[in-house]
C-alpha cells in the first residue's frame, strides 16, 4: 500500500487512522464534509478535498493510483438518527453505494469499510460472533448495515474487494468532548470539566464492550494489507471485555445522576476470534488505565 484515501480522514477514528498512515510514509488523501469532523484534525501532509459524499460520481478525483480506501465518513449515534432518518440515510446509505461505484469505476484494489456492531441490535449470546442474527435498534444502526450488505454486494457483482470492520463503542485521544456525536466517555468528560454530575441513562447497569482507537486503526490497517481476498467479509472489531456504564463513571470519579430513559441495548460484548484468526488482529486497550492517563491530560486530578 502507496496510497490511501479516508473518506471522514477529519473525524475521530479518521483521522487517528491518517496519522498512522501517514507515519507509516504511505500518501493520503483526505475526502471530509467537515459536518462533524474538524479541520484542524486533517494532518498537514494529507492531501484535503472538502466534499460530501453525496457529490461523489464514476468521474471523482478517486484515482487509479489509490491502493485501498478506507470508508469511514458516516454521520454517526444512534439517537440523532432517530431524530432525523432521512438526512442520515443519504449520507450512510446513498453516500456509501456513490463512494462504492466510484471505486468501482476507478479500478480501486480494495475498499476497508467501517461498521457498526449496532447491527447486532439487543443481542441474545455473548460474546457475539458475526453470525449471530442481526437487529437493528435504530436507523443508524440499518443503514451502517445496508452498507455492509453493498460492500459484500460490490464484491460478488463488481469484483471489488471490499470487508467491513464492527466497531464496538471506540475510545481514545480526539474524541468529540462537544456536540452532538459526543460519545459516553467524552459526555462525562465534559460534565467533570464544567464540575457537573455524570448523566447516566436507564439504570446504569447496561454494559458495554469499548475498544481503543488505537487498535481500531491497527485494524484497518492490516484489513487494507491482507494479501488474499476479503470478499465483502465482516469482522468484530471489539476488545472482548465489557464495562458498565456506571463501572465507567466510577472510573472517572464523578457523582452520578439518572434520568432519561432511552431504548437502547442492554449489553455489547465481541466476539473477536474471526479477526484474530483471519487479520491477525489483537486489541491491546486497556480501559481503566487509559481512564487515568485521560483524567492526568483533562487536569481532572
Amino acid at each position: 500500500m502507496q496510497r490511501a484515501l479516508v473518506t471522514g480522514g477529519a473525524g475521530f477514528i479518521g483521522s487517528n487512522l491518517v496519522n498512522r498512515l501517514i507515519g507509516m510514509g504511505i500518501d493520503v488523501t483526505v475526502v471530509d464534509d467537515l459536518s462533524t469532523g474538524q479541520r484542524e484534525n486533517i494532518h498537514p501532509d494529507a492531501t484535503f478535498h472538502e466534499i460530501s459524499l453525496l457529490d461523489l460520481n464514476a468521474n471523482s478525483f478517486i484515482g487509479k493510483d489509490i491502493d485501498v480506501v478506507f470508508h469511514l465518513a458516516a454521520l454517526a449515534r444512534v439517537q440523532p438518527s432517530i431524530e432525523d432518518p432521512i438526512s442520515f440515510n443519504k449520507i450512510n446509505v446513498e453516500g456509501t453505494l456513490k463512494l462504492l461505484f466510484a471505486c468501482h469505476k476507478a479500478g480501486i484494489k480494495r475498499v476497508v469499510y467501517s461498521a457498526s456492531s449496532s447491527c447486532y441490535g439487543d443481542a441474545t449470546k455473548f460474546p457475539t460472533s458475526e453470525t449471530h442474527p442481526t437487529n437493528p435498534l435504530s436507523p443508524y444502526g440499518l443503514q451502517k448495515y445496508i452498507g455492509e450488505q453493498y460492500c459484500k454486494m460490490f464484491s460478488e457483482v463488481y469484483d471489488l474487494d471490499t470487508c467491513s470492520l464492527r466497531y464496538f463503542n471506540v475510545y481514545g485521544e480526539g474524541m468529540n468532548l462537544e456536540g452532538a456525536y459526543k460519545l459516553v466517555l467524552g459526555i462525562f468528560a465534559d460534565q467533570m470539566l464544567q464540575g457537573k454530575p455524570l448523566t447516566i441513562t436507564n439504570d446504569g447497569n447496561q454494559r458495554r464492550d469499548f475498544t481503543y482507537v488505537g487498535d481500531v486503526v491497527n485494524a484497518n490497517i492490516l484489513a487494507a494489507m491482507h494479501k488474499k481476498s476479503l470478499g465483502g467479509e465482516s469482522f468484530n472489531i471489539g476488545n472482548g471485555n465489557n464495562y458498565s456504564v456506571n463501572e465507567v463513571a466510577d472510573m472517572l470519579g464523578g457523582e452520578k445522576t439518572y434520568g432519561e430513559k432511552r431504548l437502547e441495548p442492554f449489553e455489547t460484548l465481541a466476539d473477536n476470534s474471526k479477526a484474530r484468526k483471519i487479520l491477525d488482529w489483537e486489541p491491546k486497550g486497556d480501559l481503566p488505565t487509559w481512564i487515568e492517563k485521560y483524567k492526568k491530560d483533562l487536569g481532572l486530578v
